[in-house]
């Protein structure tokens, strides 16, 4: 009679551990699950808005591939931001700015020079990734222009939203002879041929661009610089998004300074390390 009630029993203490296995089987479950939740944090993806007729800066290369400084420190920045992911998105450049309004990108990032104008209406982030220095540029055996003055019923090309344009529309508000502004588009890389050939005489350029845009130095810089500034990334103003995504750059930035990234980026695509005022 005793034999009965041992299999019992034994088969009692069988669904018990099975029970016991199943039951740590589910908490091991459940915590791998939590674990592999709280490492992976939600990732944003934002949308870059950039060009391709900057050359080193900007630019699709023999292989169609989109490259230079500004989109090579755009994917550095974006290894170093695991919580963000960086879509790159090419457009013309008087067309940027407009995108960035319209949330059709999230930032721009085309050597985008900080002035008064563009501040009134858009966020910069605060750690700069380039200086620029503006300067009039002719043709070298030009030497009746070193002024703006000396520009004045003179065809001047530049792009349309461009810092450059910004200081030849200023100059116009305030005097009653004007620069011959002619705006071009942004893909067009004929400026040495429209100077050289005196369709236009003159285009303002930042310091580090002559090289890029003219390897056979059929150009020259003249006169004083009109300007210099800070080179950053733009966002939508008034944005906590926007705000949080240019904190977030500025942190990486300031890494990729400190290891030295950033310059070698510069002296890379640029010639030079343009990456911060030298004159502080």
């Amino acid at each position: 009679m005793k034999k009965p009630l041992l299999i019992t029993a034994s088969l009692a203490l069988v669904l018990v551990a099975a029970g016991c296995g199943t039951k740590d089987k589910a908490e091991n479950t459940s915590a791998a699950a939590d674990t592999t939740a709280a490492s992976s944090g939600k990732v944003t993806k934002i949308v870059v808005g950039t060009g391709t007729g900057f050359p080193q800066v900007c630019f699709l290369d023999e292989n169609g591939k989109l490259t230079g400084f500004d989109v090579e420190l755009v994917r550095e920045v974006d290894k170093r931001l695991p919580e963000y992911e960086f879509d790159l998105q090419t457009m013309e450049f008087s067309n940027l700015l407009l995108s960035l309004e319209t949330k059709k990108i999230d930032f721009v990032a085309h050597e985008m020079e900080k002035n008064p104008e563009r501040e009134q209406k858009y966020l910069f982030n605060s750690e700069p990734y380039a200086h620029w220095r503006n300067k009039i540029v002719v043709a070298k055996d030009n030497n009746s222009i070193q002024t703006l003055d000396d520009l004045a019923g003179k065809k001047v090309l530049t792009g349309a939203t461009s810092a450059e344009a910004q200081i030849l529309e200023n100059y116009n508000k305030d005097h009653d002879k004007k620069i011959d502004i002619v705006y071009q588009s942004g893909t067009t890389n004929d400026t040495v041929a429209q100077i050289t050939s005196g369709r236009v005489d003159a285009t303002l350029a930042a310091d580090f661009t002559l090289s890029l845009i003219d390897p056979q130095t059929k150009l020259k810089t003249v006169g004083d610089g009109l300007s210099e500034a800070d080179i950053l990334f733009v966002f939508r103003k008034d944005d906590p998004d926007s705000k949080k995504l240019s904190d977030a750059i500025d942190g990486a930035l300031k890494d990729i300074k400190a290891d030295g990234t950033l310059g070698k980026l510069s002296e890379q695509w640029l010639g030079g390390d343009f990456t911060a005022d030298t004159s502080k």
